[in-house]
């Protein structure tokens, strides 16, 4: 053998190596595809943007990211079902959105079941958030990043600060346990997710409707109401809005790339209240410099309605719901 030879073997086999190291690298890179029913200017569109921004930096292209506002890819109502058959692989989820097919969930869209954004943040290391996590989990989602916002009342021809003021109103109330409370307290239900209000209140088929802060803003329903209920101070709605990934699309990312999504979502949370807790106040102000009369419910008010969604609510949950007594006790512990 020349002694050429043994040079040009040796070199054929980096070059191959080279060429395997760059196969199995380009294999790796995956683009995954988040999907949510809110507009590109909302508050939470950034978030997610932020959270595929950091885990595409941290795992150096490995997982990309394509992101779709406004449901755009799914309807709001379809997403858990594409994220728990693997054909959406994350999405900013109203947890409660899923409670047709995992009833639990209503918990987290309950009256009065909490009192502050701080409150619900603090689920992830309490019984009533592992509770939750594990729920979705065996149902085909994990939650990396929690986020809970505060919502407030808005209404045409008559301000709804106190139950019996939803009496014959046209009301979207999102979530069935708040549909069931107000349908008691004399209201008619119309369900739709929060995309849908606007239409909806110009073409008079809803009178008020309950929804986030941030949705109040991003949708500009100033322009279709007349008064605003504010959770300034306190507020009767909470919903759980988390950054979820499918459990399919979670199981096939290797373990360093689950521990940087898991890492990213965490990291984010302290932003996450932030940017809820601002929604407070900002809705507010935009209200009111859209000349739309505003009210921050007070305590007391507040406590007439958790006394209504004891009643109602609260009842029909745990008689309706497995475990649905438990759940409700965890979260008030």
């Amino acid at each position: 053998m020349s002694p050429s030879r043994p040079r040009l073997l040796v070199s054929c086999t980096v070059v191959l190596a080279l060429l395997f190291g760059a196969l199995m690298t380009s294999a790796a890179a995956r683009e995954l595809r988040i999907s949510h029913q809110f507009a590109e200017g909302d508050a939470r569109h950034a978030l997610a943007a932020e959270f595929a921004k950091a885990v595409e930096e941290k795992t150096k292209g490995d997982l990309t990211f394509k992101i779709f506002p406004s449901q755009a890819l799914f309807k709001s109502a379809a997403q858990y079902d594409a994220l728990s058959k693997g054909a959406l692989d994350l999405s900013v989820f109203p947890l409660a959105y899923a409670s047709g097919k995992i009833p639990e969930l209503d918990v987290t869209l309950m009256p009065c079941i909490i009192t502050s954004v701080e409150e619900g943040m603090a689920w992830r290391n309490k019984e009533i958030g592992k509770r939750v996590e594990k729920i979705c989990e065996d149902r085909g989602m994990k939650i990396l990043t929690w986020l809970w916002y505060a919502g407030g009342i808005g209404s045409r021809g008559k301000a709804v600060i106190l139950p019996e003021d939803a009496t014959q109103l046209k009301f979207r109330a999102a979530g069935k346990m708040f549909e069931f409370m107000l349908n008691k307290s004399g209201a008619s239900i119309t369900s739709m997710p929060s995309s849908e209000i606007y239409m909806a209140l110009q073409t008079k088929v809803l009178d008020a409707c309950l929804t986030s802060a941030e949705s109040f803003v991003s949708y500009r329903l100033y322009e279709q109401l007349e008064y605003l209920n504010t959770p300034d101070q306190y507020s009767i709605w909470y919903m759980a809005e988390p950054i979820v990934i499918g459990m399919k699309t979670w199981e096939a990312l290797t373990p360093a790339q689950q521990a940087t999504v898991a890492e990213v979502g965490l990291s984010l949370e302290k932003k996450a209240a932030q940017i809820s807790v601002e929604a407070n106040a900002v809705v507010s102000k935009v209200f009111q410099d859209n000349g739309v009369k505003t009210h921050a419910m007070t305590l007391e008010e507040w406590k007439i309605w958790e006394k209504l969604a004891k009643e109602t609510a609260w009842k029909e949950f745990a008689a309706k719901v497995p475990a649905g007594q438990e759940l409700l006790d965890l979260a008030k512990q």
